[in-house]
């Protein structure tokens, strides 16, 4: 090129750069601003373990249903991009996931995930999706004994990678597994500050709490309430004490119902597993593209506008190498339009059958039927439903066994049923 063929195309260059770079460089922008080096692994190491541990040292835990903590302001809920089924979902998945890593250490006794804290065991985690989706995870976790003493509060995060949703990674290791690992190396750490009279007195505390829930009357002070405000032992009854014995004999058949509602959330958490990680893996890209562009999971959709926009206003343009840029420029922007809306709608496609396993935990579980001496006792509801009649029903009986009558039903666990427990007669 001559010279002045160099300088006769000044003027087409620059009409090029006011016309093309303003919203190409804009795109190249965004899309540039989506890099990130973070480094990203699957932690597949299992937590920390103690080896040989009496079974008087063992404390049983339960792991209550999380707190879905959705937002009941609807631009909140867009702006952080949470569908609330889904959300609720997670709430009965994510403590199925913890529990079963918790039972797999053998540091506890048994792990049971309950839909709310109780003293039929002796330590009880509460904890609250703070942020979930298929790229990050955020948790706040409360874990107390059954003597009041909080053992810590903590919020716990993690970055997904895009190979911890890979074939090659096993099936029960989340790709979130680094927190449920962190959850419970801190719970061991704790546990490893109590001693054996620690650990005894927190069982006996929770075994009496349990007995005063049943019959206020005749254990309101075996445990007393210290200045701190927590829980410390009084007195105890003696072993053959009748009235105990009926105890243990309700709480054995509370047991029973945990375990009946565990394989409940078993097959719940089977069942939501594979939708579920294809959501998660489907909105892992779009996740990453929000946050780092804050601007409603469109970052792709948003570059790919522009540079239509930009291609357009090219072809505008009186140069033909103006004109084959702003060509190349909307066809760059049509696909990452079609990657974005290829992405949602894939997305879209797992989270409504997530919404149908959601709806399913709120409707009615199987009946539970509750065996007695001379006749059946069917339960019906939600898991919770369901609960509020089991203790109500066990109450009722322990009293009659005793030729006591029973005490008045606190109003609030008689608002808390929709319906009384069907009687069934041996047939």
């Amino acid at each position: 090129m001559t010279s002045r063929e160099h300088a006769s195309d000044q003027p087409a260059r620059s009409k090029l750069c006011t016309t093309l770079p303003i919203a190409l460089v804009l795109a190249l922008n965004l899309l540039a601003g989506c890099t990130t080096s973070v480094v990203r692994t699957v932690d597949m190491t299992p937590p920390e373990s103690i080896a040989n541990l009496d079974e008087a040292n063992l404390l049983d835990v339960g792991v209550a249903v999380f707190d879905a903590n959705v937002p009941e302001d609807y631009d909140e809920r867009i702006e952080q991009l949470i569908e609330p089924e889904i959300r609720r979902a997670e709430s009965y998945y994510l403590p199925y996931t913890l529990k079963n890593l918790l039972q797999s250490t053998g540091n506890w006794g048994a792990v049971r995930v309950v839909p709310r804290p109780s003293y039929a065991v002796d330590v009880w985690v509460n904890g609250r999706i703070e942020q979930s989706n298929g790229e990050s995870m955020q948790l706040t976790a409360t874990v107390t004994d059954a003597t009041g003493e909080l053992w810590f509060e903590k919020t716990y995060d993690a970055l997904a990678s895009r190979y911890a949703y890979g074939d090659s990674v096993p099936r029960d290791v989340d790709p979130f597994q680094a927190i449920y690992k962190e959850l419970a190396d801190d719970m061991l750490a704790h546990r490893q500050s109590l001693d054996e009279e620690d650990i005894r007195r927190i069982r006996l505390i929770a075994q009496m709490q349990f007995a005063r829930d049943f019959a206020p009357d005749a254990f309101s002070d075996h445990v007393v309430e210290n200045d701190k405000g927590d829980l410390v032992l009084n007195r105890l009854p003696a072993d053959n004490d009748p009235m105990l014995e009926r105890v243990e004999s309700v709480r054995q058949r509370e047991y029973l119902f945990i375990d009946t509602l565990d394989e409940y959330y078993d097959n719940f958490h089977a069942g939501m597993f594979s939708p579920y990680q294809e959501w998660r893996r489907a909105s892992y890209d779009e996740a990453i593209a929000y946050k780092e562009l804050k601007a409603a999971a469109r970052s792709r959709t948003i570059a790919g506008t522009v540079a239509v926009l930009g291609g357009l206003a090219a072809t505008q343009a009186d140069n033909g190498y103006t004109q084959v840029s702003g060509l190349t420029s909307i066809v760059g922007g049509a696909i990452l339009l079609k990657g974005a809306i290829e992405r949602r709608n894939a997305a879209q496609i797992h989270a409504d059958v997530l919404r149908e396993l959601s709806e399913g935990t709120e409707a009615e579980i199987t009946p539970y039927t509750l065996s007695l001496e001379n006749e059946s006792l069917r339960l019906q509801g939600t898991v919770d439903e369901q609960y509020t009649q089991l203790r109500r029903v066990l109450k009722k009986l322990y009293f009659e066994e005793l030729g006591l009558t029973p005490p008045d039903t606190p109003p609030e666990e008689a608002s808390d049923s929709s319906s009384e427990p069907e009687q069934e007669t041996p047939g």
